[in-house]
C-alpha cells in the first residue's frame, strides 16, 4: 500500500469494531479480585469550616474498611497540597487543590472524606452516615463582586489571583483617529464537558512487586504519573494506563483530588481500590469552563476597517486552579482571529469564587475569543448599515500575507505566526454554500408571513499542535506486525486509526497490521497527552519520522540480504522488494528476526539491534487551522424556540489523514458549539449552590435539535511539520456559538434585539423580544 493510498483515505476506524461488539474496556469494566470500592463524602456548602467528622456510624457498617481524611492520607503523601509547577509564573501557591478538604471547604461537592468498602453501594451508604459538623462561612458567588467579597478560603487575602494586560500595537492611537467607536458588553456563562463516560480510576496494587498500576480515564497519563510520583514519592513502581476513554473534551486532562486520594489510599493499605464517578459528581467536580465578562470597544475607520480594540475581561476560575489558568490568556491573545488588527489592549482580571474549579473544555478559551470578536464585527456592520460578510472581508488577512505574524506571543513565549491559509476564499465558498446573497429576499417574504429567519456568519482560528514534543515509537515484531507506542491519548477521536495510517504509509503495509498503544507510561517514558488539538501534528509527526527510520533500517538490512542497492528497494505488503522484481524480497518479520540478534552473529555495519525507532518530534510553533461557519435559523417569536434550518462549516486543517474522521470531528465540534450557544447552562443560585446537576435541568443538544451539517474543506498544507497537518479536534466548536447568535440576532432584528450572551435559552429570547433588547 503506497503512502498516497493510505494518507487521505477514508479508512474505517480500527477502534470501532470492539466498541460496537461491546468489547471495549473502560475504567468501570476493570474487575480485580478482592478490589475495594471508594465513595466520597462531599461538601453540601460552598464555603464552610469543618468543625468535626464523626465516622463511627459508617465504620460500624459491615464491609466498610475505612473512612479517611486528609490527615490519614498524609502518612503516604509528601505534600498535603496538590502542588504543581506554574509555567506562567502566576502566584498560585495558595490556589492548588487538596486530596481531601483541609478543614475548610470552598465549593459544593469538594471531597471531605473517602470511604472504603467491599462494594460501591456499601461505600455510598456509609458515606451518607458520616456526620460532618460544618460552620458556614460567607460566600463569593459572583465573580463580578469577588474582589469585595470575603475570600473563598481563609488563607487568602483576596479573591483576585492576578491582573495583567494583553496588548500589542497602539490601540489608543487607533481610537484617536477612528471615524467610529462602538461598545459591547458580553457574558459567556459557564458549562461543562459532559463526556459520555464520567471520570474514574482503579489503583491496582501489584502483589508481585508491591508497585501500583493506575488505570485512569485521563487525557494525560504521563502527567498523572508524574504528579502522583511527586505527591507520594513513588519510585519506578508506578505505572499509569489509560484504557478506553468515553470522551474527554478537556475535563479529563486535569489531575483531580479524587485521583490523588484513591491512589494514596491504595498505597496506605497496600490494597487495590476503585472509584467510578456518578453523573452528579461530574456536574459538581469535573471542571467547568467560561464565566467570562467582557467590556469592549472597537474603533474603525470610515470604511469599517478595524483600527483598534480595547477593554476588560473578568474571568472566574472557581475555588481552585487545577492547572495554570490559561483560558483568559487564550481568549484575549487569540481574539483578533483571522483579522488584521493594528492595536489591541485588554485588561484581564482572574478571580476566584466558591464554585467548581474552571479549566479547559473543548476550545480552551478560543470559542470565547471568537464570540467576542465576531460580536464586535456584527456591531460594526449593524451600526454602519453594512453587510456583515463585507465587514469581515475588508478586515480578513489575505492569503498573500501568509505566513502572517501577529504582534503577540503564545503562552509558551513562541511567536504567534499564522503559517498558512486562505481566509477570504474560505468565507467566499461558505457564503455561496449557505446562499447568503439570496437570503434577504427570502427573509423578507417570511417576515411578511410572521416567520422570523436569520443567517449568521463567523470565523475561527485555532493554534494546534502545541509542543514541545510528543513521543512515537514504532516497532516491528518477528511476526511482521507493527506496534506504535505513544504518549498521546486516545479519547474516542480515532487516534489509533490516524497513527496507524501514518505508520502504514511509510512501511508499506495495510493499516490492519498496525496496533497503536497510547496513554501507557509503561510503553514510552515520555509523553504529554491529548489537549489543544495537538496529537495529529505532534504524535503524527513523531510516528511518521520513527516509521520512516524503521523503513530505512529495513532497507539497509535487506540490501545485504538481497545483495541490492538500497535505492532500488521498496516496502510493500510487509516485504522489502527490489523495485520491478518483486520476487526478490525479504519479509519485515525476517528482518526483525535478524535484528533481534543471535549469540555470536553480527549485524550489517551501522545497524543497531531491533527493528524499531523512537522519535520525539520537537516544535514550538503552532500550526494554525481555520474555519468559517454560516448558518440559518428560524426563531419562534411566541415561544423563543430556535430551529437551525441549515449549517455550513468550512474547515482548513491542512492535509487530512482520514477525511471521514475529520468530518466526524467537525460534526461533533459543531454540536458541542450548538450546546454552548443555546442550551448548556451550569446554574448557581445567589448562595453559590449549583442548581443544574442533572440532564433534566442542564440541557444538551440531541438529534432532534441538530440539523444535517454541510462540511467543506480546504487542505492548505502547513509548512511546520512533516505531514503538513493542522489540528481539528476543537475546530468545529470555535466559531459555532458566534455564528448561531449572529443568526438569531438577525432573525429578531425587527424587535430591536441585541445579544451579548451565551447560552441563549428560550426564556431569555422571550425576555429580549418583550423588552426590545
Amino acid at each position: 500500500m503506497s503512502q498516497t493510498s493510505t494518507i487521505g483515505s477514508r479508512i474505517v476506524r480500527l477502534e470501532d469494531e470492539p466498541l460496537l461488539r461491546g468489547k471495549g474496556r473502560f475504567v468501570d469494566d476493570i474487575k480485580l479480585p478482592g478490589v475495594w470500592h471508594a465513595a466520597f463524602v462531599r461538601s453540601p456548602h460552598p464555603h464552610a469550616l469543618i468543625k468535626s467528622i464523626d465516622k463511627d456510624a459508617a465504620l460500624a457498617m459491615p464491609g466498610v474498611h475505612a473512612v479517611l481524611t486528609l490527615d490519614d492520607l498524609s502518612e503516604v503523601m509528601v505534600s498535603r497540597r496538590m502542588v504543581r509547577h506554574s509555567n506562567s509564573g502566576m502566584p498560585l501557591d495558595k490556589c492548588w487543590a487538596y486530596a481531601l478538604a483541609p478543614g475548610e471547604v470552598s465549593y459544593v461537592g469538594e471531597p471531605v472524606a473517602l470511604v472504603i468498602a467491599d462494594a460501591r453501594y456499601l461505600a455510598e451508604d456509609a458515606a451518607a452516615l458520616v456526620m460532618v459538623d460544618y460552620e458556614p462561612l460567607p460566600v463569593a458567588a459572583d465573580v463580578r463582586t469577588a474582589k469585595e467579597s470575603a475570600p473563598v478560603r481563609r488563607e487568602l487575602n483576596s479573591n483576585v489571583i492576578t491582573t495583567y494586560k494583553v496588548s500589542f500595537g497602539d490601540a489608543d492611537a487607533g481610537f484617536a483617529k477612528a471615524a467610529h467607536v462602538f461598545k459591547q458588553e458580553l457574558w459567556q456563562h459557564r458549562g461543562g464537558a459532559h463526556s459520555i463516560e464520567t471520570r474514574g480510576i482503579v489503583a491496582e496494587v501489584r502483589s508481585a512487586d508491591g508497585g501500583i498500576t493506575v488505570h485512569a480515564s485521563t487525557q494525560k497519563a504521563h502527567d498523572l504519573n508524574q504528579s502522583l510520583t511527586l505527591l507520594m514519592d513513588f519510585d519506578q513502581g508506578l505505572r499509569v494506563v489509560a484504557p478506553d476513554i468515553g470522551g474527554g473534551f478537556g475535563a479529563k486532562l486535569c489531575v483531580y483530588s479524587e485521583d490523588v486520594a484513591v491512589v494514596a489510599a491504595a498505597k496506605l493499605f497496600g490494597h487495590s481500590i476503585k472509584w467510578a464517578e456518578d453523573r452528579r459528581e461530574y456536574f459538581t467536580n469535573a471542571v467547568h469552563e467560561r464565566d467570562q465578562y467582557w467590556q469592549l470597544e472597537i474603533a474603525v475607520d470610515a470604511d469599517a476597517k478595524v483600527l483598534g480594540i480595547r477593554g476588560k475581561l473578568l474571568h472566574d476560575t472557581g475555588a481552585y486552579t487545577l492547572q495554570d489558568p490559561n483560558i483568559p490568556y487564550n481568549s484575549t491573545s487569540t481574539m483578533s482571529g483571522p483579522y488584521i488588527i493594528p492595536g489591541l489592549s485588554i485588561d484581564v482580571t482572574i478571580a476566584m469564587t466558591n464554585k467548581t474549579p474552571v479549566s479547559s473544555v473543548r476550545g480552551a478559551g478560543y470559542p470565547q475569543a471568537a464570540f467576542a470578536m465576531e460580536r464586535l464585527l456584527d456591531l460594526v456592520a449593524r451600526e454602519m448599515k453594512l453587510d456583515r460578510a463585507e465587514v469581515r472581508r475588508r478586515n480578513l488577512i489575505p492569503a498573500s500575507k501568509m505566513p502572517y505574524r501577529k504582534a503577540l506571543k503564545a503562552r509558551s513565549g513562541a511567536a504567534m505566526e499564522y503559517d498558512s491559509g486562505d481566509y477570504p476564499a474560505c468565507q467566499s465558498e461558505t457564503l455561496k454554500a449557505i446562499g447568503w446573497d439570496d437570503f434577504k429576499k427570502r427573509q423578507s417574504e417570511m417576515r411578511a408571513k410572521g416567520r422570523y429567519l436569520g443567517q449568521g456568519l463567523a470565523h475561527g482560528v485555532k493554534g494546534s499542535g502545541r509542543g514541545p514534543f510528543e513521543s512515537g515509537l514504532v516497532r516491528v515484531s518477528r511476526t511482521g506486525k507493527i506496534t506504535v507506542f505513544t504518549g498521546a491519548s486516545a479519547m474516542g477521536q480515532g487516534l489509533g486509526t490516524a497513527l496507524a495510517q501514518v505508520a502504514a504509509a511509510q512501511l508499506g503495509v495495510d493499516v490492519s497490521r498496525v496496533k497503536v498503544v497510547a496513554g501507557d507510561t509503561g510503553g514510552v517514558s515520555l509523553g504529554l497527552g491529548g489537549f489543544a488539538s495537538r496529537q495529529t501534528v505532534t504524535a503524527g509527526s513523531s510516528v511518521h519520522l520513527a516509521a520512516k527510520a524503521v523503513a530505512e533500517k529495513a532497507k539497509k538490512v535487506a540490501s545485504h540480504v538481497l545483495e541490492a542497492d538500497e535505492n532500488d528497494l521498496e516496502l510493500k505488503d510487509g516485504e522489502v522488494r527490489v523495485a520491478g522484481a518483486p520476487q526478490l524480497n525479504v519479509k519485515l518479520s525476517e528482518i526483525a528476526r535478524i535484528l533481534a540478534g543471535a549469540p555470536g552473529y553480527g549485524f550489517p555495519a551501522g545497524v543497531d539491534p531491533g527493528l524499531e525507532a523512537n522519535a520525539n518530534w520537537r516544535t514550538d510553533a503552532l500550526a494554525y487551522a481555520n474555519g468559517c461557519h454560516a448558518c440559518e435559523v428560524e426563531v419562534d417569536a411566541e415561544t423563543g424556540e430556535v430551529r437551525i434550518v441549515r449549517y455550513v462549516a468550512m474547515q482548513d486543517s491542512g492535509i487530512l489523514i482520514n477525511p471521514m474522521m475529520v468530518e466526524g470531528q467537525i460534526h461533533g465540534g459543531v454540536v458541542h458549539g450548538i450546546g454552548n450557544a443555546l442550551y448548556e447552562w451550569m446554574g448557581y443560585d445567589e448562595a453559590g449552590q449549583p442548581v443544574t446537576t442533572n440532564f433534566a435541568d442542564y440541557m444538551l443538544p440531541t438529534s432532534t435539535e441538530v440539523p444535517m451539517l454541510d462540511t467543506l474543506y480546504k487542505e492548505t498544507r502547513s509548512p511546520l511539520n512533516p505531514l503538513g497537518v493542522k489540528g481539528v479536534g476543537e475546530a468545529g466548536t470555535i466559531p459555532c456559538a458566534a455564528a448561531l447568535i449572529s443568526a438569531v440576532e438577525d432573525a429578531l432584528s425587527p424587535f430591536g434585539v441585541r445579544i451579548g450572551q451565551v447560552p441563549l435559552p428560550p426564556m431569555t429570547i422571550m425576555s429580549m423580544i418583550l423588552n426590545g433588547k
